[in-house]
């Protein structure tokens, strides 16, 4: 049995314009839903990491890493979903603060190791890293305060130690 499960990949791309249009636009026109993509500058000023999250079986995950190597922007790609690596997102939560429930809030905030990054009369930006579903649970306790906005970045994740992933094939 091939069940559907979620893969994270680590794409390594040469930073240049519409790299990341084209790669979303070759999954989605092959069907494949990604689930979470996020981007940024790697050590190296002229690559750009980029975490996809895919749900499939390992078909799929064979198919989109079949298609994504072919693309002449891809440097590398690893298959960052199971072994020893460290997956984060980050999240910034505004909250209806009224004074009355603003001490609740900030002792739920310092019980997640959240931060508190700005502080208005009547709301509170939290931010918060880690793995998702500890975000999941602080945000399941403050949707009772009256969650007003909320931004997620989606998994990034690294390797341990000092080895890079290696690229799959």
């Amino acid at each position: 049995m091939n069940s559907e499960t979620i893969h994270t990949l680590a794409v390594l791309v040469e930073n240049r314009p519409g790299v990341l249009a084209r790669i979303s636009g070759l999954l989605s026109r092959r069907a494949f839903n990604i689930e979470s993509i996020a981007a940024g500058p790697t050590e190296e000023p002229d690559v750009t990491r980029i975490t996809l999250v895919v749900r499939g079986n390992e078909d799929t995950l064979g198919q989109v890493t079949s298609q994504l190597g072919k693309l002449v922007d891809v440097i590398k790609i690893a298959d960052m979903t199971s072994g020893n690596c460290v997956h984060r997102e980050l999240a910034l939560i505004k909250v209806a603060a009224p004074e009355e429930r603003r001490r609740s809030i900030i002792d739920i905030v310092e019980i997640f190791r959240a931060k508190i990054v700005d502080v208005h009369k009547e709301a509170l930006v939290i931010e918060m890293s880690g793995e998702e579903t500890k975000i999941d649970a602080l945000l399941d306790i403050l949707k009772d305060y009256g969650i007003i906005e909320l931004a997620r970045t989606g998994r990034i994740t690294l390797g341990r130690g000092p080895v890079p992933a290696k690229a799959s094939t």
